[in-house]
């Protein structure tokens, strides 16, 4: 197997490979059997598929010796390869259909509107909840940086592959969020974009309803009966997720070197106990509205695995508005409007901790003080900066430009290499606190809405995931 058709080609040339293919298509029959065969639930079989993809990527890694750089094993690299074909090509999937759902969802919201104010009151109860709680996010990481001393002790790097992105003012950023082309903003996912023409466009169509019922009916027709097909293709597209968070998860540690992990092993400490601290205090806001946190949990970790294993905000937002309004009684114009605002700004893992704890990382690296000027500019900073940060893997650099750079160190970002190079391992828990940032804020919204179903919310036989053939 030593020519280019099956080095380059097929990306089969070790016996290796053959086996790891073999495996992992006989776990995928395993999960086929619990979920269709023995009917266990989806959120069950998921966790399973997680654990699965963990053990799995752990056996690869201990075959290639756990190696310094797994990538430059041959069998590590063409068994990733074929995993990312399916973990990747199911994000893919889902991604295809987020253009077209949240448009549809949006403008479906608006033509069905009883009143004016509802979306004036929605927006600005949802900028003020996602705003505040990044603030929160971010002294969650300074506070945790402080305690665990980042930094302190690291390998100065002075050049690294590391470099800023160019970085844009803020009311700049805030403009370039209104699409001047609306093709524009499908391909470049800007989701604040579309709901922002979505919306315009409900509302024209609305104002016609209004002056005549029977000129707007086939365009309520249209968009309601699209809404319900768009529902339906998501929930066929999200069927499928046990099968692809084991070929993800499996896919990030067989690529990572334990080296590079264990080099910035107390960064990661700390961000994972960040993501943590931030978790329960989004439980404790919940609890505080009278919500039950425990109900929460049990209805959405399938939607966190998700998360985790993904590293998408944008890959989860079907599953998150499923969740929100089929499981947690949530409106379905509050669930569609917050869950997509919270995919392009504030991220309280991707656009809040992780920015806040590099900058003390830097500081501690430098020896610059970490007096109280630093930690306000850090968390104002931060805060505004997490506007217009989109939701797929690896946006956290440019948040991480805007935090360095704000604050007055966009000259050291190349000190941040070695956290960069093992970002998909800290990416998993930034992007779950993404999501479940996007459920709790839309619960809390929903609640000062008064639109909130706390009958559906606190009703457990919907936690039931309802089986499809």
């Amino acid at each position: 197997m030593e020519s280019v058709f099956f080095k380059q080609f097929l990306m089969i040339s070790d016996i290796k490979t053959i086996v790891f293919l073999a495996v992992l298509t006989a776990l995928f029959y395993l999960i086929h059997v619990l979920y269709h065969k023995k009917h266990m639930d989806f959120a069950v079989v998921v966790m399973i598929g997680t654990g699965l993809g963990l053990v799995l990527g752990l056996a690869i890694q201990f075959v290639a010796g756990f190696p310094d750089a797994p990538m430059d094993v041959a069998f590590v690299a063409e068994t990733t390869t074929w995993f990312a074909m399916v973990g990747n090509g199911y994000i893919n999937l889902i991604k295809m259909i987020v253009v077209p759902l949240v448009m549809v969802s949006i403008m479906q919201v608006i033509i069905n509107m009883q009143q004016g104010k509802t979306m004036g009151l929605l927006v600005k109860k949802t900028i003020a909840v996602t705003m505040g709680m990044v603030a929160i996010a971010s002294v969650t990481g300074v506070t945790i940086g402080m305690l665990f001393g980042v930094g302190k002790g690291a390998t100065l790097v002075e050049e690294g592959t590391a470099t800023a992105k160019d970085i844009t003012p803020v009311a700049t950023t805030i403009k370039n969020l209104i699409p001047g082309n609306i093709v524009g903003a499908m391909v470049d996912s800007n989701i604040i974009g579309l709901v922002i023409f979505s919306a315009f466009l409900g509302l024209a169509i609305w104002w016609i309803n209004y002056e005549s019922k029977e000129a707007a009916k086939p365009l309520y027709d249209l968009i309601n009966a699209a809404h319900k097909a768009m529902i339906n293709m998501a929930l066929l597209i999200l069927d499928y997720m046990p099968w692809a968070v084991m070929a993800l998860l499996a896919n990030t540690i067989a690529q990572r070197g334990l080296s590079s992990i264990l080099e910035v092993g107390k960064f990661i400490i700390a961000l994972y106990i960040a993501a943590a601290v931030q978790f329960t205090i989004q439980l404790i806001l919940l609890a505080v509205h009278g919500l039950n946190p425990v109900t929460y949990m049990k209805k959405s970790y399938a939607t966190m695995l998700m998360a985790f294993t993904s590293r998408s905000s944008v890959g989860c937002l079907p599953m998150t508005i499923e969740t929100l309004t089929k499981k947690l009684g949530v409106d379905q114009g509050t669930a569609s409007f917050v869950a997509g605002f919270g995919t392009t700004a504030g991220m309280q893992g991707c656009a809040g901790i992780f920015p806040s704890l590099l900058i003390i990382y830097v500081c501690n690296v430098t020896g610059t003080p970490i007096d109280v000027t630093m930690i306000v500019m850090t968390i104002f900073v931060v805060t505004i900066g997490s506007l217009g940060i989109a939701g797929i893997p690896g946006t956290a650099t440019m948040a991480a430009s805007v935090g360095l750079s704000g604050v007055g160190m966009g000259a050291q970002f190349a000190m941040v290499s070695p956290i960069l190079a093992i970002d998909p391992i800290i990416d998993m828990p930034r992007t779950m606190l993404n999501v479940t940032g996007s459920l709790t804020n839309a619960l809390v919204v929903d609640k000062h809405m008064g639109s909130l179903n706390e009958t559906a919310y606190n009703d457990m036989s919907l936690h039931q995931q309802e089986k499809r053939a």
